[in-house]
């Protein structure tokens, strides 16, 4: 069965994109961020300073460190109220009478 234009066409240009080391790929957002998206994707495809730059920019962005054991403890000890001296226990009370 003969492919038809358009599917040789998509061929063709998916061919071209590989050719060049590039990918077709779609993103979900938002639609206020459109334009951003298209001009980092934009520059991104661009080989260059300006890529890297913003290629390494972004790594350093969106790089999280995995959280460490320990860190509420730790953000605890770094507290300013560790020396204070707070009485902190609670007054035990039996609560009021209900009649059922």
């Amino acid at each position: 069965m003969a492919k038809s234009s358009q599917q040789r066409a998509l061929a063709n240009y998916r061919s071209r994109l590989s050719q060049k080391g590039m990918v077709r790929f779609e993103v979900t957002g938002r639609a206020e961020d459109r334009d951003l998206v298209r001009t980092v994707a934009r520059t991104l495809a661009e080989e260059g300073a300006d890529a890297e730059r913003l290629r390494s920019a972004l790594q350093q962005g969106l790089d999280r460190e995995a959280p460490r054991r320990g860190g509420i403890l730790a953000a605890l000890r770094a507290s300013p109220l560790v020396d204070a001296d707070l009485d902190l226990t609670r007054p035990r009370e039996t609560g009021r009478p209900v009649d059922l």
